[in-house]
């Protein structure tokens, strides 16, 4: 047993697939690459599995370091490892970076097996169904017929849904956090918004930006800029910026030259991402987000899709998250209840907005860790 704390340094691989496959759009990719990271030891019988799915902006890299010198482990590497909620001294853990993403799976910064040309805006729309079929074949790549849980929060607790309502039978406890049945049209909206801030971009070259060597920065940066802020709470940020003026304005500068304190924050924030991002794959990743509706399949009815789950389920959403409000997860939990499924709901208090899922909130990470102690492998 490893004492609780960090995992360490760990490898990604490159797991590579020679079948094609169909996408939803029917479209077909003739073979593809999921640059994934595990964690921990599979056991035997292969039943002691946990798929993580990312959200939007996260990848295959949820937890350890690449390298000693690395500032920062995974994206939640506050959660996964020894003695954390998805304790790695009991689960293997399997995170890989989506289709269509850039971080080394299959995507738009990728090359076309046909041409040897990346594939820019040319590669097909995925959608959640998408990266759930390929996890599927990641999951028997390892030889796992059944996960022990699928985990995710946001866009990635929308996979962890798909998964609980389409294959049944290969999902024994699901986690869904910070998450919703569908998107409003008022978070639809925002993700346009931060889409024509990246086609505005004058280097954006209708996509082509690579073979133009450039890069659409200043409008991927806005796009981060304006999901950024829709991440935090109103009371959260007045608690952190307030209206206090950022160290880089020294005080001589006129009215109109000084900068706040949230200004410089999302500045900052929106040039970080736009030099780790690919901007096509924010296109393809927020359509994705906005045509989930986890009622398809099954007559447009939450009821029915919920019905036709096996998994033991937690449903955890945040006080102040106002772009996945805790109204969208109590429809899940009450579509659940009606069908009569297991289920444990928890709304946890925090100013921490939707982000709180990624954080070191007290209440929740309790609750996260007791319920998964309770996974039985």
């Amino acid at each position: 047993m490893t004492p609780s704390g960090d995992i360490g340094i760990v490898t990604p691989v490159q797991v590579h697939f020679d079948e094609p496959l169909e996408l939803q759009s029917g479209k077909i990719l003739p073979e593809f690459d999921l640059t994934t990271e595990t964690y921990g030891v599979l056991n035997a019988d292969r039943s002691n599995a946990v798929l993580v799915c990312h959200a939007l902006s996260g990848n295959h890299h949820a937890a350890g370091r690449h390298d000693p010198t690395d500032r920062k482990p995974g994206w939640w590497d506050l959660h996964i490892g020894p003695g954390k909620a998805i304790d790695t001294n009991r689960f293997f853990v399997v995170s890989s970076n989506n289709l269509g993403g850039c971080d080394g799976s299959t995507g738009p910064n990728t090359a076309q097996p046909e041409t040897g040309q990346l594939w820019g805006p040319d590669f097909p729309q995925v959608t959640v169904q998408d990266w759930v079929r390929a996890q599927a074949l990641l999951a028997d790549h390892f030889g796992i017929a059944t996960w022990a849980a699928v985990v995710g929060g946001s866009l990635g607790g929308m996979q962890a849904l798909h998964w609980a309502a389409h294959y049944p039978d290969r999902v024994r406890n699901c986690v869904a956090l910070a998450a919703a049945p569908k998107l409003t049209a008022q978070n639809i909206a925002f993700n346009e918004i931060a889409r024509q801030a990246i086609l505005a971009d004058p280097n954006w070259f209708s996509g082509h930006y690579q073979r133009e060597a450039s890069t659409p920065t200043r409008g991927l940066s806005l796009a981060r800029m304006v999901g950024h802020l829709t991440y935090m709470s109103a009371d959260g940020m007045s608690d952190r910026f307030g209206r206090d003026i950022s160290e880089s304005s020294d005080g001589s500068q006129s009215e109109d030259e000084m900068v706040f304190q949230v200004e410089s924050y999302l500045r900052y924030q929106g040039k970080q991402f736009s030099t780790r991002f690919d901007a096509n794959t924010y296109l393809l990743m927020t359509r994705a987000l906005d045509r989930f509706d986890i009622s398809e399949g099954f007559g447009g009815s939450l009821e029915a899709a919920m019905a036709a789950t096996k998994a033991r389920m937690l449903v955890v959403s945040f006080s102040s998250d106002w772009r996945f409000s805790p109204a969208r997860s109590r429809e899940l939990v009450d579509a659940l209840l009606a069908s009569e499924r297991p289920v444990t709901y928890a709304e946890i208090q925090t100013d921490a907005g939707h982000d709180a899922f990624l954080l070191d909130e007290a209440h929740y990470a309790e609750l996260f860790r007791a319920w998964m102690a309770q996974v039985t492998v």
